[in-house]
């Protein structure tokens, strides 16, 4: 078995890696009513913000989530703390990858991002007295967003690790592992998939964790791995379900999720590995709303909100016990 490093999602993420909506994937045989992804945001393919863009008490209403939005509540104190220049914009903007269910993931409507992330993302801002608005784009591009100016934040299930810590400043928020899924009865050994084919979502920590178990196949002589590496999660899913692949391994939440939607077609197979954080992407040069964020997280856990959304998305045993930047 290929020795695993700690890194979920992440954007050209080495020897370390970690979603489009699949709203109503009509995969030959199913149907499938899910959006699954790791880089999740509110904004149309051409660009154009979505009608999601909204404050931190609006983003997440939606016919999707099975309860009401959940958000923070003011706090004057940590609300002095955000930066004059942000504190002066008023709006954040975001890039996220709406293709990672159900962290982040487009509604019923094509254009509204909701998921965990965005529910935990608003009422981050609504502690802080801003708003958010999120952008849905390609999940290896929005690093390089942040750094360029384009976005000023990013939450999109980003596993921390080292070198986007090089690029950027991560606030941990969440904790996730690395799952399989196939179909039911499959008898799959995720440590013996030689000859199989498997779906993988293209930049996540998934992809070198995949090639890292084909190397070990064909070293030792055993048939290669045919990787079938997608643009997004939702269709990763909807190859397995379809027949296209064998299995397919993603995040942990994301896989779990994907099992619970897709009314029987999928089960998981072995065991989650390789738990590491994820984090809130922020610009080294505003290190400064970095901490202050962490610090709204942690008045949200304190509250009980922080854990009411994690609830509300199944996600509470993802649950941090404090919010560092650059753990």
């Amino acid at each position: 078995m290929p020795v695993h490093t700690k890194l979920r999602r992440w954007t050209q993420r080495p020897s370390t890696l970690r979603p489009s909506t699949l709203r109503t994937a009509l995969v030959g045989v199913g149907l499938l009513s899910l959006t699954l992804t790791a880089c999740g945001s509110t904004q149309l393919p051409g660009g154009e913000p979505s009608s999601a863009a909204s404050t931190g008490s609006s983003a997440s209403a939606s016919a999707s989530a099975s309860s009401k939005p959940i958000t923070g509540t003011l706090d004057d104190a940590l609300a002095a703390k955000v930066p004059a220049a942000i504190k002066q914009k008023g709006t954040l903007i975001d890039g996220s990858d709406a293709s990672y269910a159900p962290n982040e993931f487009m509604d019923t409507d094509g254009k509204t991002i909701i998921g965990m992330d965005v529910d935990l993302m608003n009422a981050v801002a609504t502690t802080l007295g801003l708003k958010v608005q999120y952008n849905n784009a390609g999940f290896d591009t929005i690093i390089l967003g942040v750094t360029s100016g384009k976005y000023d934040i990013a939450v999109s299930s980003f596993t921390i690790n080292d070198q986007r810590k090089k690029q950027v400043s991560m606030v941990q928020y969440f904790n996730a592992g690395t799952s399989w899924a196939a179909k039911p009865g499959s008898n799959l050994n995720p440590d013996d998939m030689c000859g199989k084919t498997v779906a993988v979502q293209k930049g996540t920590v998934q992809v070198d964790d995949i090639q890292a178990r084909d190397k070990a196949c064909t070293g030792a002589g055993k048939p290669k791995i045919t990787i079938v590496v997608e643009g997004e999660q939702s269709k990763a899913t909807a190859d397995v379900i379809s027949g296209k692949a064998d299995a397919m391994l993603a995040d942990s939440p994301v896989v779990a999720y994907a099992i619970g939607q897709t009314n029987g077609q999928l089960e998981q197979v072995g065991t989650m590995y390789d738990a590491a954080p994820y984090g809130i992407v922020v610009s080294k040069q505003n290190a400064e709303f970095a901490a202050v964020i962490g610090e709204a997280l942690a008045k949200l856990k304190a509250d009980g909100t922080y854990e009411a959304i994690l609830s509300k998305w199944n996600n509470s045993d993802g649950a941090v016990a404090e919010f560092p930047v650059n753990p």
